[in-house]
């Protein structure tokens, strides 16, 4: 068994928790990380019926609601 005491465990922690810190920070602040989802505004539908707003990229002037399943012309957002 290995005898370890108590201030040497806790560097040996404190640093672990450091270095793994950091490495998140960097992995998430340079671009490694996860890529996020970006929607442009011609892809957002709004159901008028249902009040349904929904991302479909496959259809360019008429979509199906997909809650109501109601047919919808392309209309811009309002704020």
């Amino acid at each position: 068994m290995i005898k370890v005491d108590l201030s040497t465990a806790l560097f040996w922690y404190l640093l672990l928790s450091v270095v793994l810190v950091l490495v998140a920070w960097v992995f998430f602040n340079f671009g490694i990380g996860l890529k996020t989802f970006s929607s442009e505004e011609k892809y957002i539908w709004h159901c008028s019926i249902c009040g349904h707003t929904y991302i479909d990229s496959r259809h360019d002037e008429i979509s199906k609601c997909p809650r109501c399943g109601t047919y919808i012309e392309k209309q811009p957002l309002s704020p």
